[in-house]
This record gives structure tokens, C-alpha cells and sequence, in this order.
């Protein structure tokens, strides 16, 4: 049962009032899932809830904004989504394609592309990769866009980009098995620059990560909602903070 919609403002007031400025994470990730049940169980097509949640992510980025959050990562579209049916995959990369594209039109948000763009068509990859540049120059909240994204994937390109560098430069193999640390590795992520996400939440209420930023996430507080996506609002992000700052977040000491 949703609340009156007074007592709602009340409460997500209250929350916001709650939250310790100074333990508000610099970066969050978002799995963005429940999409195509949202869309079933109201009986429509996955388009529908595809669409539905595309329309969610410039609302939730402007929250984001709001709490002078530095970096979000939004997982778009995974590698194991690429082997959906290929009527609900075309669909899917149209909707993703207009999401990135009026994001990056509304000006109000740096865009990066993460994931494997040639695993994508090649009129999507061009497409989102030239939206993402046209943002260069804005200053104020970074979007990490994964489409095409699987962590074991960037963790492997990770690598891979670092053997041709310092083979370029004369580096035998031997030398690099001597020398290669974890901050080579994380110097090759595609979020190379940023902070690793403090907070990672996922929608829907499935209990599991799925490889997302599996790299940056070593210690990242996990947030699982109930809410599939579409129906994400802010009193539920700003439950997930309020969560947030409560743990004794300790990084392994």
C-alpha cells in the first residue's frame, strides 16, 4: 500500500534530513533490472518496460546530481543480454540508443561508454561512443554508460591493454609476469580516473551482482530494492543511503 502522497513528502523529507552529508558516497553504481517483469505484470511487451526504465534514468541522475554524487555507473545492458531473442535485443538497442543519445543532448551530465562496443552493432556502438563525446566538455556528474558490459570482460581487456602498452616498449613476458600488480590492472578498467564505486544497488530484489564492476566493487557496499526499476523512486534511493551511512565501512581492516 503506497502512502498518501503528503505523507510521502514527509517522509522522503525526513530521510533527506537524515543524511550525513559528509558519508555520502562519490560514486554509485545502478544494476538496472526488473524491466521486463514491470512490463509483465501489467501484461505488456518488454519494450514497454525497456522503455519505461529508459525514461527513469535521467530522473534518477538528477537525484544523483542533487547530492553532489561525483560518478554514477548505470549497467545498461549486459554481455548476456546480447543472446536475448532478436526481436526484444533490437528493441532493446534502440531504446538504449535514444536513452544515451537524449542524455547527452540535455547537456547536463559527462558521458563515458564502458563495455565492449565490438560486441555491439556497429551503427550502436558509433552511435552511443559519438553521443558520450559530444559531453566532453560538461562539467558536473559523471555517467559511466555499460552496454555490452560483463566485469570478467573488462577485467580481461584490463589486461590485455596493459601487455601491448608495455610490450610496445620493449617489455618481454617474463618481465611483465615479475612486475605486474593490481594497480597496472586498475590503471586499464574502463573506469580508469574515477574513484571505485562505495555503493552498488540493484532493483528488482534478486540477491546477486552478476560480474558488475567486479573489479572496483572489492569493497562496495551492496544495496538490494525490491522495486523493479520503472517503479524506482527517490525515497527508495535515499533509503539506500541512509543505509549506506549507517555501516561501519572498515575496507578490510
Amino acid at each position: 500500500m503506497r502512502m498518501p502522497h503528503l505523507l510521502y513528502g514527509l517522509y522522503e523529507r525526513r530521510l533527506l534530513a537524515a543524511l550525513p552529508a559528509a558519508q555520502m558516497p562519490r560514486h554509485v553504481g545502478v544494476i538496472l533490472d526488473g524491466n521486463r517483469r514491470w512490463a509483465r505484470s501489467f501484461g505488456e511487451a518488454a519494450s514497454t518496460g525497456h522503455r519505461r526504465g529508459a525514461d527513469k534514468i535521467a530522473e534518477f541522475l538528477g537525484w544523483a546530481e542533487n547530492l553532489g554524487i561525483e560518478v554514477v555507473t548505470l549497467w545498461m545492458l549486459s554481455t548476456d543480454n546480447l543472446s536475448r531473442s532478436e526481436a526484444e535485443l533490437a528493441d532493446l538497442l534502440d531504446i538504449i540508443r535514444d536513452a544515451v543519445q537524449d542524455l547527452a543532448e540535455s547537456r547536463r551530465w559527462r558521458l563515458r561508454v564502458v563495455g565492449r562496443r565490438d560486441l555491439l552493432p556497429d551503427e550502436l556502438a558509433e552511435a552511443v561512443q559519438a553521443a558520450a563525446d559530444g559531453t566532453r566538455g560538461v562539467q558536473g556528474l559523471q555517467v559511466n554508460v555499460a552496454v555490452g558490459y560483463g566485469g570478467r570482460h573488462e577485467i580481461a581487456d584490463a589486461v590485455r591493454s596493459y601487455l601491448k602498452q608495455e610490450a610496445a616498449q620493449g617489455a618481454t613476458i617474463e618481465e611483465l609476469a615479475e612486475r605486474l600488480d593490481v594497480e597496472d590492472i586498475a590503471n586499464h578498467l574502463y573506469t580508469k580516473g574515477q574513484p571505485d564505486p562505495e555503493l552498488v544497488i540493484r532493483t528488482s530484489g534478486e540477491l546477486r551482482v552478476g560480474g558488475f564492476l567486479m573489479w572496483q566493487s572489492a569493497h562496495s557496499e551492496l544495496y538490494f530494492c525490491e522495486a523493479y526499476w520503472p517503479d524506482f523512486r527517490r525515497v527508495d534511493f535515499l533509503r539506500a543511503l541512509r543505509d549506506f551511512s549507517r555501516r561501519e565501512r572498515r575496507l578490510g581492516r
